[in-house]
């Protein structure tokens, strides 16, 4: 983990360089941008592992980074966002960030969501990931090495690392009634915030890209009072 390269992404010199001290003081590579269009000038140029993103900059804002990111990549991003903007987090979860950090911050705390959101990114999914390359459930197939789902017609479609993992933790409990403290557990491995949405948000989004009617869903249900459970068989193509 400590070789994993860290883009840091904010308009803000002084911070810029204290999260810089911290990380590489962790034994990280750190790259720089103070604008969105830097930022992603860094992100096509690829060998990024995970990116620190604020909300708020010039040229093009967080969120459009994250949206333009997720196009054609699954690289975890920590957005950082405004104390009292929580409007701000959960759409930074809802366009495919994988965590935030609410500024100002601990240097301390903020390393410990790089290696947690890292970690969560190099180990997961689990089962069945662990002993497939390939997972099947309705009209759809996981490809878990490229972490894309293939429709009948063969087309791929690409998930963000949220929506990978929520759909794994799905493909290792079919039919079970999970809450949304435990999949957020399994998930991100946190504690589900008084009035926390994230859940359901990541939810949305998948059922948006595997529903054939995300306004009535067949494979992903809504159990009232429960939480949400996978209804779709899932087994592995032969080989």
């Amino acid at each position: 983990m400590n070789a994993a390269r860290i883009l840091i992404v904010d308009d803000e010199l002084s911070l810029r360089r204290l999260m810089r001290l911290y990380l590489v003081k962790a034994g990280f590579a750190v790259e720089e941008a103070s604008t969105g269009l830097q930022a992603l000038a860094a992100l096509r140029r690829g060998h990024i592992d995970l990116a620190i993103v604020d909300v708020m900059l010039p040229e093009v804002d967080g969120f459009e980074v994250v949206r333009r990111a997720r196009r054609n990549s699954s690289i975890p991003i920590i957005l950082l966002t405004a104390r009292g903007e929580e409007a701000s987090r959960v759409a930074g979860l809802e366009i495919g960030a994988d965590d935030y950090v609410v500024k100002p911050f601990n240097p301390r705390e903020l390393l410990a969501r790089v290696r947690a959101v890292l970690r969560r990114s190099q180990t997961l999914p689990r089962a069945p990931a662990s002993t497939m390359k390939q997972v099947r459930f309705d009209r759809w197939t996981l490809d878990v090495p490229r972490q894309e789902l293939i429709d009948a017609e063969g087309v791929a479609v690409p998930l963000s690392t949220a929506e990978f993992r929520l759909l794994t933790v799905f493909l290792e409990r079919p039919r079970m009634v999970l809450s949304r403290e435990q999949l957020l557990d399994l998930t991100s491995g946190r504690a589900l915030e008084p009035f926390e949405r994230s859940i359901d948000n990541q939810v949305s989004r998948l059922r948006k890209k595997i529903e054939a009617d995300p306004k009535n869903p067949a494979i992903i249900k809504t159990v009232w009072g429960g939480g949400y459970s996978f209804a779709a068989d899932v087994d592995e193509p032969a080989a």
